[in-house]
């Protein structure tokens, strides 16, 4: 594990293969100014902001520079808590913890890998589908959001921050030094980093939001896209080893 320190923050925890890719990003002004507000707002409501500090950088702890198969772009976390006042987010895009229900894009995205893999991805111990999905960041799932944090019902509050400027620093970076990634860009957010990745390297796959909002589009829609099997098909063709989405 890497640790990294500026004079104004807390340690942030990332496995150490990031460690040369993304050093020179930790140290740049607007990075240090982005982490004395983060750092400011977790002191100062350490309940209202999403996800934990301990996890604000989890994306990048699970999933190694060196292992990064697939990226997921989602947004910012979630900004809401479950029944019992526990936060949704995770640090992971997309993700919930294991005991708690899942959102509706989460619904669709397991709907979708059911019906593109003709898997079952439930969890039958529990009788319901596991939103942790640390398994598939352990594999080579880089689950991004674009802000890496959010106040409590407060969607999009980092927005402006500057959590865009390093998480697309990110991709290019990825594009840049590593060959044969599969990027998964839902919604039109997310489709506008496709200008960040380089398609002659790389399989860019995109669709509407799986949001229930859209994800039943006629047109680009989610529900059907087969970006599942058709990640793990580019996976085998360039001698990787596939996801297990299950």
């Amino acid at each position: 594990m890497y640790s990294y320190r500026t004079k104004a923050m807390t340690p942030l925890n990332l496995d150490i293969s990031w460690k040369n890719p993304l050093s020179a990003e930790l140290q740049k002004p607007y990075f240090i100014d982005l982490m004395k507000v983060v750092d400011d707002l977790y002191e100062q409501n350490p309940d209202s902001v999403f996800p934990s500090h301990q996890n604000l950088f989890k994306a990048f702890e699970e999933c190694s520079f060196d292992n990064v198969k697939v990226v997921i772009l989602g947004q910012d976390p979630y900004h809401r808590t479950d029944s019992k006042g526990a936060p949704q987010a995770t640090g992971l895009a997309f993700a919930v913890p294991c005991d708690q229900k899942l959102p509706p894009s989460l619904k669709n995205i397991f709907k979708e890998i059911s019906s593109d893999l003709c898997i079952d991805t439930s969890d039958n111990t529990k009788n319901q589908t596991n939103g942790d999905l640390t398994r598939w960041a352990k594999q080579g799932v880089l689950l991004l959001n674009s802000t890496l944090a959010v106040e409590h019902a407060k969607p999009g509050s980092h927005y402006g921050y500057g959590w865009e400027t390093f998480t697309d620093s990110v991709i290019k970076v990825l594009s840049d030094q590593r060959e044969n990634l599969v990027f998964m860009l839902w919604g039109n957010y997310a489709r506008e980093k496709s200008q960040l990745i380089d398609k002659t390297k790389h399989l860019v796959l995109e669709s509407s939001h799986p949001s229930p909002f859209s994800a039943h589009n006629k047109i680009d829609g989610f529900i059907g896209c087969k970006h599942f099997s058709k990640a793990n098909d580019y996976l085998v063709q360039h001698g990787k080893r596939i996801i297990d989405w299950r």
